[in-house]
């Protein structure tokens, strides 16, 4: 692994708004000197190295799973802050295996000791056009003899493809919200719709604030009235159930995309049962609820918490770092510090996707400071072999 400089391809910023990426201006701060898409740098990576990752990123998704059924047998649904009335619904998707479609492990990762996992975007993650379908075309057009790590798209139309005939007849509902102002997620459900459209699915787009309650037929339905049989939504499942209207999910026959048992993946209080379960794994870090335990220098994350916001760091030299935000209260984890490795002054992380049970692909964000947000910059990889 190693970072290389690169020369920008001519009319760049019109190549990827081309192939997606239209929020590239909008939801990077205006101020910083990078941009959000940063095409003058890349990783470049050994086969070996990425067929290493590729092995750990499924057991950590096997992990996981066994982690699921954990919370589910044993009833830890409080560890995680799932109310009452949600934890049934939780067992019983998961009892029923709902499919689930993908997710993203960010990895601490320098090329010499094993991937560490900082944490699992299990249900609404994004970067995903980026990953899946801009670095394609940039790797096409400056390293064409080269292989990336990425069969995101082509696994992600396979997987609906399995998914589909196992959903209600009728096209299913693609839903962001109206609260990003970036266009991030329009961008990102919009991509996931032509994935399924791709497999034969149709798709219809829709704001979570306007899908509505039909009580007398207790159905969810969309502006035309019609039913919702099956939502994939960039909305997550800790947001439903905190609402009065998600009192209504029991009652629907609606499938979710994602299921809610990703409820348990979703959530950071995951890093202490995979700790509890698998003590000691090389690909871990010590975590705890609540408490710092016996960790000297950590990073306290809230349960909830998102693009960085509200996390307090103590390095090992007893500095101590803060970020701004209003998550927190559900409760924090407290994950050892592990100092993400500097190429040129800059920390990468690696976001491993998953499609379904197997990896899928690599995109890779990085920053000067020690936490990864949305002042983060995307940049592409390749593999050199």
């Amino acid at each position: 692994m190693r970072r290389e400089r690169s020369v920008p391809r001519d009319g760049w910023a019109e190549k990827v708004e081309e192939h997606g990426l239209a929020f590239h201006e909008t939801a990077h701060p205006a101020h910083l000197p990078r941009p959000y898409w940063d095409e003058s740098v890349h990783y470049v990576f050994s086969m070996d190295e990425v067929l290493a990752l590729e092995e750990t990123v499924e057991e950590l998704h096997r992990m996981c799973l066994q982690a699921v059924e954990h919370v589910v047998t044993t009833g830890r649904y409080g560890v995680l802050g799932i109310p009452d009335w949600a934890a049934p619904l939780v067992e019983a998707s998961w009892r029923r295996r709902d499919p689930h479609l993908y997710g993203r492990f960010d990895l601490c990762y320098d090329g010499v000791g094993p991937a560490k996992l900082l944490e699992y975007n299990a249900d609404t993650p994004t970067s995903l056009v980026e990953s899946a379908v801009v670095q394609w075309y940039w790797l096409q057009d400056t390293h064409p003899g080269d292989d990336q790590w990425n069969s995101v798209h082509e696994r992600l139309v396979d997987r609906w493809k399995e998914i589909a005939p196992s959903l209600a007849p009728g096209p299913a509902h693609f839903a962001w919200t109206t609260e990003d102002e970036t266009g991030e997620e329009v961008m990102t459900i919009a991509y996931l719709q032509g994935t399924a459209e791709e497999a034969g699915l149709p798709g219809v787009g829709i704001a979570m604030e306007d899908i509505g309650w039909d009580a007398r037929r207790g159905r969810f339905v969309d502006l035309a009235e019609a039913e919702i049989r099956t939502l994939c939504k960039l909305y997550p499942w800790e947001w439903i159930v905190a609402e009065p209207f998600g009192r209504n999910v029991p009652a629907a026959p609606t499938a979710w995309i994602e299921p809610i048992w990703k409820m348990v993946l979703s959530n950071k209080a995951l890093l202490v049962l995979l700790w509890e379960l698998f003590p000691g794994h090389p690909n871990l870090l010590p975590a705890y609820l609540n408490t710092p335990g016996n960790l000297t220098s950590y990073v306290q994350k809230p349960l909830l918490g998102r693009e960085g916001a509200s996390m307090r760091i103590v390095t090992p030299d007893g500095r101590e770092q803060r970020t701004e935000g209003e998550y927190g209260r559900e409760g924090y984890v407290f994950q050892q510090f592990h100092a993400l490795p500097e190429f040129d002054g800059e920390h990468p992380v690696l976001g491993a996707w998953m499609v379904a049970d197997e990896s899928a692909g690599l995109g890779i964000r990085e920053t000067a400071g020690l936490i990864t947000d949305d002042t983060s910059s995307f940049v592409p990889h390749r593999i050199a072999d």
